[in-house]
């Protein structure tokens, strides 16, 4: 397999130079060059199937034979090493948990997959370490800290904005020590990413080789595939449609469920669910790409004025407008909006939603009513602890603490604070 740059100014690069890499060298994010969609057969007989068989059949074309298949399946195993439930809600609504891996949110079924694809690459390479250099806006700083910590040959640099995530998320990214450094950045997300693509492209860097744990790197989006198999797998035998609603930021979990839909899952629609980072769903109304610096919200880790992935998306559709309407839909909410939902959803239900989660809810909610007979499903990509200042007043209750979270939460929080690019590259070295 090989992948092309979005920008069409690079050289095509195996899946090993990939995810090393991270970006291409004309600032463009990599992309498969073929999508060869799964046999029929897979799907028929997908109920009889563990996840982790899906997780390979879904997988292995995207990395070929540059990791063999027992080892992928190996990488497959312990990045799938806990349960991604579907819970009914309210009647044909359904919440599909993401959060029961070791940080409690979606982003370690990505960051361990490609945390163990870049120890195998670097295996046999003891001179030379990789620095893993990513922004996050909430989830992705702790799922990446935990999925690296202790990884041979991989040094860990997170950048994120300053009193803009929550104190458990800040805790998780900040108080593991040994390879995982935490820099603190006097700004809001899209600060934060624009530093690290500037570093990739910077050759005065080019020493520390590094990469990235975003979901700009394909090892990261690409295993975000999984949980919408294993969704179908859950509801197939209702054989009702299926309309997934994603929380977007970065738009990574939603390219990926495009990505499944390419490979053959019968997936009827999907939804962008953002906050008042609107870029996309006003794209949807004008026809025009116009981003916003990003505004602060109760549901953080979607802060993102200029999401990475869309363009992915776009690419899946060929800039066809049409055609990718038919497919995609997007709406945005407000955070008043957003806490009335999880007061609605928990007064009805009982069933506890964050913000994130609240927001994909009342986005599946608006599209349901041009699907009749469709099963619902938005993710649920954090646990509820990790805005326990945002959940507990809403819903007037106390939090249980989980274990994953009593391991750091009194933990000392050790940061660098900066503020510009130079002091980026300075502490980078």
């Amino acid at each position: 397999m090989k992948y092309y740059s979005l920008n069409h100014n690079a050289p095509k690069v195996s899946f090993q130079e990939a995810v090393i890499q991270g970006l291409a060298s004309d600032k463009g994010l990599y992309f498969p060059e073929i999508i060869t969609p799964l046999n029929a057969s897979f799907f028929d007989t997908i109920e009889n199937l563990s996840n982790e068989e899906i997780a390979f059949e879904a997988i292995k074309q995207f990395v070929g034979d540059e990791i063999p298949e027992t080892v992928l399946k190996e990488i497959i195993a312990e990045t799938l090493c806990f349960d991604f439930p579907v819970v009914e809600v309210e009647k044909g609504i359904y919440s599909l948990e993401l959060f029961h891996g070791p940080t409690m949110a979606f982003k370690d079924v990505g960051a361990r997959f490609m945390s163990r694809c870049l120890a195998y690459f670097n295996k046999d390479k003891a001179e030379s370490k990789n620095t893993v250099l990513v922004a996050t806006s909430g989830d992705t700083g702790g799922a990446v800290a935990s999925g690296f910590l202790g990884v041979d040959g991989v040094d860990v640099v997170i950048l994120y904005p300053s009193g803009k995530v929550s104190d458990i998320q800040e805790k998780q990214l900040t108080t593991l020590g040994q390879n995982i450094k935490a820099l603190e950045v006097d700004g809001v997300f899209d600060d934060c990413q624009d530093m690290v693509k500037k570093a990739f492209l910077d050759e005065s860097l080019a020493h520390k080789n590094l990469t990235s744990a975003n979901s700009i790197n394909i090892a990261r989006w690409l295993p975000q595939m999984f949980y919408f198999f294993f969704a179908y797998k859950t509801l197939k035998s209702q054989n009702k449609p299926l309309v997934f609603s994603c929380p977007s930021g970065n738009f990574g979990n939603i390219c990926a469920g495009i990505m499944a839909k390419k490979l053959g899952l019968p997936i009827e629609h999907f939804v962008a669910s953002t906050n008042v980072n609107d870029t996309v769903p006003r794209f949807l109304e004008n026809g025009k790409y116009d981003p916003k610096p990003s505004k602060a919200t109760i549901s953080n880790a979607m802060d993102v004025g200029n999401p990475s992935n869309f363009i992915r998306i776009q690419e899946m559709y060929q800039n066809d407008l049409k055609a990718f309407k038919k497919d995609f839909s997007s709406y945005s909410y407000t955070d008043e909006e957003t806490l009335e939902a999880m007061k609605q959803i928990y007064k009805a239900n009982g069933y506890i939603a964050e913000p994130h989660g609240a927001v994909g809810y009342l986005g599946l909610k608006k599209e349901l009513q041009k699907h009749n007979n469709a099963i619902g499903i938005f993710l649920e990509t954090a646990h509820p602890i990790k805005f326990l200042d945002v959940v507990e007043p809403a819903l007037g209750i106390t939090l249980p603490i989980p274990t994953q979270i009593k391991s750091v939460i009194n933990e000392e929080k050790v940061s660098v604070k900066i503020s510009s690019y130079e002091e980026l590259k300075d502490f980078l070295g």
